[in-house]
């Protein structure tokens, strides 16, 4: 029976809906389209989806099949064949790839945005960008000043005792020389701290094997209960000490510093969490009876004793870096520094003049928030010109040696990070003004030079400034005749470089660097409504509480 023409049709004419469901479509049946279920699927008992199904031509082509209606049908009816889409090599254009760097996204979850101003170091570190193994220079894992043969045993007739020398080893080996820039002189941590060690009590020996093997336990995770099971007998013997002793007895005696310093080095290198914050407020505490009961008759025996200065401008360096980051109040004033004392000190990696300045800065931004006047505006400005220009001349003198080009690069490197914390801070300035973004460009490449050379101590907090005010429009800093330079780039290379190098928590840096960037992101669609606050107090401080930039 021929086919009735389409004009003697009657009645609609029945066509598949476009928005049927998936079962029905692919059994080729009408769907009614009903909602939430349609009728055919009800009665099946069919699970009814109206998701949008992607198909990918290049899938059907490997599979031999016709992609959609493509090459099936024509209204000419024609047998010939059609012609080939495919273009012959003459005709073909290749499109070279661009090089593809190791780096991923840094919005890596729905946490970023549900809760923006938590920093989830576990979940970062676990997506994080690391360098391969090979690639990391060996200067950033095994440079070490040679303290000289390692001490005999028979000098710590304690470790004797306490078991697990190896752990003394690899303090003198692997920590220490991690602690400072210097790759001419021993850094304090051997040649203070050690001499002292010799007549101290096994306490003081728990804390340096707890600390050795928390920093071990990077490379080799088995040491990590060892590591804390010490760290839990030296807390509970310091306890007891302060308990019997009391506290005023305690601050005379400089060892009791040393073992909390030891304790704030082994929670700064596990988790810089808060916990590394109780026992710099605990050391202050120390600190003030100890000068309090130095101005007073009579007075305590040499109060100038090293390992006291030391302990003191450990704990006082710890807090003034640290609070540049929230803005919190400063625990240890300017009056722990020198204004005038130039020489860079082997562990800060910086001037005591130049923590001087940026304790007061810290204190000024702190103030600003509360200028009510034009009176007072002025001379805040004035006093925020004067800091500058004497950053700007600020020299800063290696020492005796005067040449050791690491640890003058690490204080150039903060003297210029000091120059952009002041414009941030008191000056309100943003990552798009001109003299951030050159501050930013001039601390990355000195950056970049020390990446290139393996020596990257001493530059955690450079690093941390450059890379929450890195403009992230203008990511490209310079060029090089093979590729344009990527700040981020470099703030990733570095970071992954420094967790070889350094004892720094570097997991919680990168942590707070990439949750500022993910706001700055976010923020390049619509900008935020910062209710009065400068930029540092919108990005930078909300996610840096009791954080460790020493």
């Amino acid at each position: 029976m021929p086919r009735r023409k389409a004009a003697d049709r009657t009645g609609p004419v029945k066509t598949r809906s476009r928005s049927g469901c998936r079962e029905c479509r692919a059994s080729r049946v009408r769907c009614d389209t009903k909602k939430p279920v349609c009728t055919r699927c009800q009665q099946k008992g069919l699970p009814c989806s109206t998701n949008l199904e992607l198909k990918w031509e290049s899938e059907f082509a490997s599979r031999g099949v016709a992609f959609g209606r493509a090459g099936v049908w024509s209204k000419t009816r024609s047998d010939e064949k059609q012609p080939s889409s495919e273009l012959s090599d003459e005709t073909r254009e290749w499109c070279l790839l661009p090089h593809i760097q190791s780096w991923g996204f840094v919005n890596i979850g729905v946490g970023t945005f549900e809760n923006p101003n938590e920093v989830d170091v576990v979940s970062n570190e676990q997506h994080h960008v690391s360098l391969p193994y090979r690639t990391v220079p060996n200067a950033l894992i095994f440079r070490a000043i040679d303290p000289g043969p390692s001490p005999a045993l028979s000098l710590f007739p304690q470790i004797s005792q306490l078991g697990h020398g190896e752990l003394l080893d690899y303090y003198l080996q692997q920590v220490c020389p991690r602690t400072t820039a210097s790759s001419t002189m021993s850094s304090p941590f051997a040649s203070v701290i050690l001499p002292f060690s010799v007549s101290a009590s096994p306490t003081l020996f728990r804390a340096i094997q707890a600390l050795g093997a928390c920093h071990l336990a990077r490379a080799n995770p088995s040491y990590a209960p060892l590591g804390l099971r010490l760290k839990s007998e030296t807390l509970r013997d310091l306890r007891r000490r302060l308990s019997i002793e009391g506290s005023l007895t305690c601050s005379a005696d400089p060892e009791v510093l040393v073992i909390m310093m030891m304790l704030c080095l082994y929670e700064i290198a596990d988790k810089c969490d808060q916990q590394w914050t109780i026992h710099l407020k605990g050391a202050k505490d120390l600190i003030r009876l100890r000068r309090q009961r130095a101005l007073t008759p009579p007075q305590t025996p040499d109060t100038s004793h090293p390992v006291s200065a030391f302990a003191e401008h450990f704990f006082a360096f710890q807090d003034v870096m640290g609070r540049t980051a929230c803005a919190k109040e400063v625990l240890f004033g300017s009056d722990y520094w020198r204004a005038d004392d130039h020489n860079i000190d082997l562990w800060m990696g910086c001037s005591p003049e130049l923590v001087s300045i940026l304790s007061i800065i810290t204190d000024m931004s702190r103030e600003r928030r509360h200028l009510d006047s034009d009176h007072d505006r002025d001379a805040f400005n004035h006093r925020a010109a004067s800091i500058e220009h004497q950053l700007e001349n600020l020299i800063q003198e290696v020492g005796d040696d005067g040449d050791d080009d690491a640890l003058a690069s690490a204080a150039e490197a903060k003297r210029l990070a000091a120059l952009l914390y002041l414009h941030c801070g008191l000056y309100g300035a943003s990552p798009t003004t001109p003299v951030v973004a050159d501050y930013v460009n001039q601390i990355l490449r000195l950056v970049s030079d020390q990446l290139i050379l393996g020596s990257l101590a001493s530059v955690t907090w450079p690093l941390f400034v450059a890379g929450v005010e890195l403009d992230p429009s203008h990511d490209e800093l310079w060029s090089t005749p093979d590729d344009p330079v990527s700040g981020r780039s470099i703030i990733l290379r570095a970071l992954a470089a420094m967790g070889e190098s350094t004892i720094s928590n570097i997991a919680r840096t990168r942590a707070v660097i990439i949750q500022v960037w993910q706001a700055r992101d976010q923020d390049l669609v619509k900008a935020p409504q910062m209710n009065g606050l400068n930029d540092w107090e919108w990005y930078v401080v909300p996610v840096s509480d009791a954080m460790s930039l020493a």
